[in-house]
């Protein structure tokens, strides 16, 4: 599926909405915002593909993606989401290497496309945003490192209750304990690195033992210390 942009009133990318960028200095942001370029994209849009090169890296202004790699099979692996405020592709760009990542959006989104040579600039003259920059990459990596250890490690009940916890902290919950995030049992499943078919066994597991209720895509968290029991957090 190709880029679908749609036209639509939007409000001009605001770099002081993302800690990213909160060390630039007023020329900085100046040149930035004459340099960057904002769009929006329908759900279900692909914003780049693995194995692609691309140009530039995107802050998230609106919306949700999600970031995966294909396998062999041609089974999607969720890496992480990015939501708004998020930056991403910028690791392929500082690299000069191919995109190692597909991005796609799970809901009407809007994108603020940064060109490798502002980023560049950037990192070359702002040593506090070099250092915001690293630390980022850092911990990103640290999070790849911890799922490959529960991969490993842990059972894919324990990985799908740690699933349940980690998207309550990045996207919480409404009014009613419902995750902000609605999800497909499939992209669950590709997040947690298992079939669809033993998502859908163990959710109903944690409903039978009121841990979770259910209704479509959505998930109401209705026991939140159960759940951090399962997943055997240390």
């Amino acid at each position: 599926m190709k880029q679908q942009h749609f036209n639509q009133p939007i409000e001009e990318c605001d770099l002081s909405l993302s800690s990213l960028f909160k060390h630039l200095t007023p020329e900085e942001v100046e040149k930035i915002i004459l340099e960057k370029t904002q769009s929006s994209y329908k759900k279900g849009t692909y914003i780049y593909h693995e194995g692609n090169r691309i140009t530039g890296c995107y802050l998230v202004m609106s919306g949700i993606l999600k970031i995966f790699k294909t396998g062999i099979d041609g089974k999607e692996q969720i890496i992480r989401f990015a939501k708004p405020f998020d930056i991403i592709g910028f690791r392929s760009v500082l690299s000069g290497e191919l995109a190692c990542t597909t991005a796609k959006t799970l809901e009407d989104s809007t994108l603020c496309y940064i060109p490798q040579e502002s980023l560049f600039y950037l990192v070359k003259n702002n040593g506090n945003f070099s250092l915001e920059l690293l630390q980022l990459s850092c911990r990103e990596l640290g999070e790849a490192n911890e799922y490959i250890t529960d991969i490993a490690q842990k059972t894919v009940r324990e990985r799908l209750a740690e699933i349940l916890i980690h998207l309550k902290e990045n996207f919480g919950l409404d009014g009613d304990n419902v995750l902000q995030i609605s999800l497909t049992r499939e992209e669950l499943a590709n997040i947690v690195g298992t079939a669809t078919e033993s998502v859908i066994r163990l959710l109903s597991e944690f409903k039978s033992d009121n841990v979770i209720e259910i209704n479509g895509r959505k998930i109401k968290l209705l026991n939140y210390k159960a759940l951090v029991k399962i997943a055997n957090f240390n």
